[in-house]
This record gives structure tokens, C-alpha cells and sequence, in this order.
């Protein structure tokens, strides 16, 4: 005889995986919809426990939404450096114009060219 689950549980095969969107999607409908975790557990084929878990990581790690994203501040850093290098190239690209100008000018006072 084979091994049959019992209602209502998954086998290894039938496990879905939910990415971080699906999830908070998921977690919405009972805190924003005020839909009873069990009518969502059903909708979704989910264990009240599976749930419960993702609701608790929620809100542990709910405080990083609020904080400043470290890449738009090393962003921010970077296009300064990078402003400020490009002005500084510039500022050489003209120093040195000058100083060809110049050269160019005593070569033809000298009669080299």
C-alpha cells in the first residue's frame, strides 16, 4: 500500500515557495483586510504556524523600511567623489590648454615653428 498524506498536508513534491512580495501580500490580507488567518491559511495552502512565523520575521525586521537605505547613502558618496574628481579633471584639461597655448605662442615668437 502507498503512503498517502492526510488531508490537508503536502508532500515534499507539492511545497510552494513564496517570495518576500507574495508574503507580505499574503500578510495583508489579515492585517489590512481583517481577514481571518484561518480563511487566509485556506485560501493559500498555508499552516496557521507557516504563517504566524512569516507575521513575527514581519515585524522584527519591520524597523528596516523606516531606516535610510545604506546604498543611496554610499550612492549619494560616490557621485560626490565622482562630481568632484570631474571638476577637478577639468580644472587640469584647462590648466594644461593653457600652458600648450603658451608653448605654441613662445615656439612661433623663437621662430621654431
Amino acid at each position: 500500500m502507498d503512503w498517502v498524506p492526510l488531508k490537508g498536508h503536502q508532500t515534499m513534491e507539492s511545497r510552494r515557495h513564496f517570495n518576500p512580495e507574495q508574503k507580505v501580500a499574503i500578510l495583508r490580507e489579515h492585517l489590512i483586510e481583517h481577514l481571518p488567518v484561518s480563511d487566509v491559511c485556506e485560501k493559500h495552502h498555508l499552516s496557521p504556524t507557516l504563517f504566524y512565523q512569516w507575521q513575527k520575521t514581519f515585524f522584527e525586521n519591520g524597523a528596516a523600511a523606516f531606516q535610510r537605505s545604506p546604498r543611496t547613502e554610499t550612492s549619494s558618496r560616490q557621485q560626490q567623489l565622482v562630481d568632484a574628481l570631474q571638476a577637478k579633471i577639468q580644472t587640469k584639461d584647462q590648466v594644461i590648454a593653457e600652458i600648450m597655448a603658451e608653448h605654441i605662442l613662445l615656439k612661433k615668437e623663437l621662430g621654431e615653428i
